[in-house]
């Protein structure tokens, strides 16, 4: 060092002409790039001698760089370095400045020597360097001596820092099974040190807890694996301390740690395994096809997805009753039935069940098979069950029609328990409200309650129960559906009236007309008729039935020389048989006609028909027309009859609610000792003789019974005395009772006779036979409310000549 120092002073020494230079004090600590490299610069400047004009001045070696420590802590200024020009000759006729950064708070400058200082400790790394700039003037007049020249001090480093983790602590995983080296992960440590000086930057890695499981590179920080075949399943988490030291790891370097937690990641290395071998599992016969009937688990030490257990039944004794199916929260083993049970057919099953992994890892084949069987034993539990039926459901059908009583078909039912109970059936009302089928309780036979219709209900659908005699509370139902078969019953019959005709001039062996039937049955299979000439018809010379056989047939001549005038009208009657059962035929009427025709057969006139056929009017046109009119004239002839028959009424039913004026008796007579029945005094009545041929003759004419004229007696008049009363009265009951026509019918007597031999004489118009038609009743009007009645009755019917008062009495025999 100090022969370096000497050298710089005699470098110096050397070039002290002309130029402004930075001299490094003796001691001063030297570092690579130190010495600035010579380069030429015009220094322009006065003359001394007073000559006018300027000189070109020879440059020396000058230094534009300066160091400076950093954390200085001593108590003086710490010195940076001296400035000098050539022209100072030491007469103190130089003042040099300081400017840029730092100038006059943290470097200061001495104007008469040059020399610079750094009043403060400085930290490189907060600021590595600071530009100035520094310049020579004259003291005297304060004018540049030569350019302003820049130059640098640098903050020279010193170790102050550790070596720092940023991102720390780290998580890592590495994949368990892993080989030696596996890489892990990268760390790195930051040093805020110069790395361009000395070793204060350079950092080296270490582990300081985590062997022997992993390693860490020296110099690039990466952590590897040192262990082959770690297992997860004995150990999953790992914490390494790796150590971050500069000065290249020597003594006296500062370090920096961090953590890092290392996972091993799981991988299929381990197979499922079930805890035990066997295993005995009892399920009820009652249980229904697709339900779970037990579990069974093999468990796996791996994790997720490696975990996933799939589970096979060996084919076998009793694999085909049961499936397996895995659960994925749990990866139990969950067996379904797959077929139903039956404690009476077999007791037990059992079978084999493989648990594997549904992801393998090739790498670990070698380890063996990645799989455990186990033994499944299933022993069913008899439960009392219900009955059950040979079939699901059952189908019968019947006809139509059938007598009560008749069997339709038969249901089965048994009990397959050891118990083998008998069984009863019946038929849920509810599915038969009508209660048109019966079943025998023990044959389980079916048979009609009704006579069935199959145009009101085709189809009938009732449930049949089954209940074993020894536990009622068991039963079992079934469908039965029973199909009314439809009886062949309606003839077949012409599809519509047929009219046809026939021209004059046709030929032997022509068609005149195709025709078909209809049917009112609804056969399944459809419609087959046939058709044929009558067999009264059967030496028809004129036309003949020819059947086509598809349900149509027509009409064939048998001759050509027809004529109008000979016979305008035939009749053919037509023999149509259908294919049902029975075989019902009818005989239907075709109707021929013979009319002119064109030579190409176009018709011309067809008799009284062919008036209306240029108006478009047909037969059948013309017989609605007559229809309508037939109709009408009933109409107007029932209600002229109405009208004269409503004239005929009496009084009371006309206008007045006949309830208002009969009177119902319910009791029977007494005979003639009853005199509180009736008065006596009425038959007493001289008018009675009078009337009586009068009263004879309405009786002929009650409304309630039809009067036999045979049976109409020529009745003598009685007395007034009262032997002839009761003698009247026993010839009249003699008569009633051999009268076929008389009571006990209700009967409306009418009686047109008042008693006489009141003082106050008769109030009422009863015993008037003859009324004046002029009179006025409207006096009744005015005599109040009581009267509103009576004065209604005769204001309306004065024209009638004599009131009646009638009595409906119940005569009992």
């Amino acid at each position: 060092m100090l022969t370096r120092n000497c050298l710089l002073l005699f470098l110096w020494f050397v070039f002290d002409k002309g130029s402004l230079s930075p001299v490094r004090p003796p001691g001063a600590p030297l570092s690579r790039g130190s010495l600035g490299k010579e380069h030429p610069r015009s220094l322009v400047g006065p003359m001394r001698n007073g000559a006018s004009g300027f000189q070109r001045v020879k440059r020396g070696w000058v230094w534009n760089q300066f160091f400076v420590l950093e954390e200085y802590m001593g108590s003086d200024p710490q010195y940076v370095g001296k400035l000098h020009t050539d022209l100072d000759k030491g007469e103190s006729a130089v003042k040099y400045t300081l400017m840029g950064e730092g100038a006059g708070s943290i470097f200061t400058i001495d104007a008469t020597t040059g020399d610079i200082h750094a009043l403060r400790s400085l930290d490189r790394e907060v600021k590595p360097y600071y530009t100035l700039r520094a310049q020579a003037v004259d003291i005297d007049t304060n004018k540049p001596l030569e350019p302003e020249s820049q130059f640098v001090i640098k903050v020279q480093d010193i170790n102050d820092n550790e070596p720092k983790f940023l991102e720390g602590p780290y998580t890592a995983s590495v994949p368990e099974m892993s080989p030696v080296g596996t890489y892990v992960m990268q760390v790195t440590a930051t040093d805020a040190d110069d790395p361009t000086y000395g070793n204060s930057a350079r950092v080296v890695y270490s582990i300081l807890h985590g062997q022997p499981y992993f390693s860490v590179d020296p110099k690039t920080g990466i952590i590897r694996t040192a262990l082959p075949n770690m297992d997860r399943e004995v150990k999953e988490q790992y914490q390494v301390l790796i150590q971050a030291k500069d000065m290249g790891g020597q003594l006296g370097g500062l370090a920096g740690t961090t953590t890092i937690n290392i996972t091993l990641s799981d991988v299929n290395d381990n197979p499922p395994r079930f805890s035990k071998s066997f295993f005995h599992l009892r399920v009820p016969e009652s249980s229904a096809v697709g339900s779970a009937v037990g579990r069974i688990k093999a468990h796996d030490l791996d994790i997720g997805k490696n975990a996933e257990v799939e589970y096979n039944i060996v084919p076998g004794d009793g694999g085909n009753m049961f499936d397996i199916i895995t659960n994925e929260h749990n990866q139990e083993g969950i067996l379904i039935l797959k077929r139903p049970l039956d404690y009476e057919t077999k007791k037990a099953y059992t079978f084999k069940v493989d648990a594997e992994n549904a992801h393998l890892d090739p790498r670990f084949h070698s380890f063996g098979a990645f799989k455990d069987t186990a033994t499944v034993k299933i022993n069913v539990l008899d439960v009392d069950e219900p009955p059950v039926f040979t079939k699901p459901s059952y189908e019968m059908e019947v006809y139509e029609d059938s007598p009560v009583g008749d069997i339709i078909g038969a249901v089965t039912g048994q009990d397959l328990d050891a118990s083998n109970s008998p069984v009863r059936y019946s038929i849920d009302w509810k599915s038969d409200l009508d209660s048109y089928f019966d079943i025998d309780p023990v044959e389980g036979t079916i048979s009609t309650n009704e006579l069935l219709d199959r145009e009101s209900i085709a189809q009938h659908n009732i449930t049949i129960v089954a209940t074993k005699l020894n536990s009622p509370v068991l039963t079992s139902r079934v469908a039965v559906t029973v199909h009314v078969l439809d009886v062949n019953e309606f003839p077949p019959e012409l599809a519509i009236p047929y009219e046809s005709f026939v021209c004059e001039n046709t030929k032997v062996g022509q068609v005149i007309q195709i025709f078909s039937a209809k049917d009112q049955d609804l056969p399944q299979s459809g419609h087959k008729f046939s058709f044929k000439p009558s067999e009264r018809d059967f030496n028809n010379k004129n036309f003949t039935i020819l059947d086509f056989g598809n349900n149509t047939a027509g009409i064939m001549t048998l001759r050509s020389d027809f004529r109008r005038r000979s016979q305008e009208i035939y009749f053919l009657p037509v023999v149509i048989q259908d294919s049902g059962y029975p075989v019902q035929s009818s005989t239907g009427i075709l109707t021929i006609r013979v009319c002119g025709c064109e030579s190409d057969g176009s018709l011309l006139t067809c008799s009284a028909e062919a008036i209306f056929l240029p108006v478009g009017l047909s037969t059948g046109a013309l017989i609605a027309i007559l229809l309508c009119i037939v109709i009408l004239l009933v109409i107007v002839v029932i209600y002229v009859g109405l009208r004269r028959q409503k004239k005929k009424e009496t009084l009371m039913t006309s206008k007045e609610d006949i309830r208002d004026n009969v009177i119902h008796y319910d009791d029977e007579g007494g005979g003639e000792e009853d005199t509180h029945a009736f008065d006596m005094g009425t038959l007493r009545n001289p008018k009675v003789i009078k009337e009586n041929l009068l009263k004879e003759n309405r009786d002929l004419l009650r409304r309630d019974v039809k009067p036999d004229p045979k049976t109409g007696k020529k009745r003598t008049p009685v007395s007034q005395d009262s032997e002839d009363i009761r003698d009247f009265i026993n010839q009249r009951l003699k008569e009633n009772d051999v009268d076929n026509s008389a009571p006990p019918y209700d009967s409306l007597a009418t009686y047109a006779y008042e008693g006489e031999g009141s003082v106050a004489e008769s109030l009422s118009s009863i015993e008037s036979l003859v009324v004046d038609a002029d009179e006025d009743y409207d006096y009744l009007n005015i005599w109040g409310p009581r009267f509103k009645t009576l004065a209604g009755i005769f204001g309306e019917q004065s024209h009638t000549q004599a009131d009646t008062t009638t009595t409906t009495t119940e005569n009992r025999h």
